[in-house]
């Protein structure tokens, strides 16, 4: 990344209102702020959510993004005061907290602190991996107060986890431990308190190292590999991957394997 280009994209970092964005290497670090209200979600919350999503999709200098919440906490759910004055915490297109129905077609890391409860749970559940404090407790506690976690909770967990212990942790609603949810893989990396957010800044970077056009197809077909037929997955990888292979880049990783340089990837 040029300077000039870096200079220009740090421009657009936001220091400040409900959600805080910073460019960190190629990464986009999206942070929840409402500490007051346990970074709970309303509806000009997720509005910004939702805006850094389509910045990160949309930005060819970013390769990962990173959703964690200030205050030493990540995230309660939705705002039931806000609820209860009529907002809703959604916006067309990405659903709840602007991320749960559709996530960045980037990489996204949950760095996790304190809680990651109800809606809060679900956001760290959109995102592709977790790296976590080892003070945090997840939960789907919906049923506690006789509701669905209906925020894809429900859908990603038995996707993450065995199906039973998927099923005793959403029917009684009980608190998972960090150290619990990284001994099912649940989670990817487990940090003293304080340290989830540099740690999933290790792992951001390390991603963003790599080609970003091959990031963002590697995501792609191992999202939507599950949904393929036997007799039609090659084809469906293909169509995802034959473009990456005669991009710019491929030809320049190549080139730098034999010049034994980084490489210097432009996006195309």
């Amino acid at each position: 990344m040029t300077t000039q280009a870096r200079d220009a994209d740090m421009a657009q970092d936001v220091a400040e209102g409900p959600v805080l964005t910073q460019v960190v290497d190629g990464v986009l670090v999206v942070t929840i702020n409402r500490p007051d209200a346990r970074n709970a979600i309303n509806t000009v919350t997720a509005e910004a959510i939702g805006a850094a999503m389509d910045r990160l999709d949309a930005d060819p200098l970013l390769t990962a993004g990173i959703v964690t919440g200030a205050g030493g906490t990540f995230c309660a759910g939705m705002d039931l005061k806000a609820f209860l004055a009529g907002e809703k915490p959604s916006i067309p297109g990405r659903g709840f907290a602007g991320i749960i129905e559709q996530p960045s077609a980037k990489p996204l890391i949950a760095a996790v602190e304190g809680y990651a409860l109800a809606g809060g749970f679900e956001i760290a559940l959109a995102c592709d991996m977790i790296v976590a404090a080892e003070n945090v407790k997840f939960g789907l506690p919906e049923v506690k107060r006789g509701l669905v976690a209906a925020g894809g909770g429900l859908m990603r967990l038995p996707q993450r986890v065995p199906y039973h212990l998927a099923m005793q942790w959403a029917l009684t609603g009980e608190m998972v431990s960090a150290q619990q949810a990284h001994d099912v893989a649940l989670v990817n990396r487990l940090t003293p308190v304080g340290g989830a957010l540099e740690a999933a800044l290790e792992l951001g970077r390390a991603i963003a190292a790599n080609g970003p056009l091959a990031v963002r197809a590697t995501k792609q077909v191992i999202v939507e590999a599950p949904g393929w037929s036997r007799e039609e997955m090659f084809e469906r990888q293909r169509d995802i991957t034959l473009p990456v292979r005669s991009s710019e880049d491929a030809r320049e990783g190549a080139t730098a394997f034999k010049e034994k340089r980084a490489p210097r990837w432009q996006g195309r």
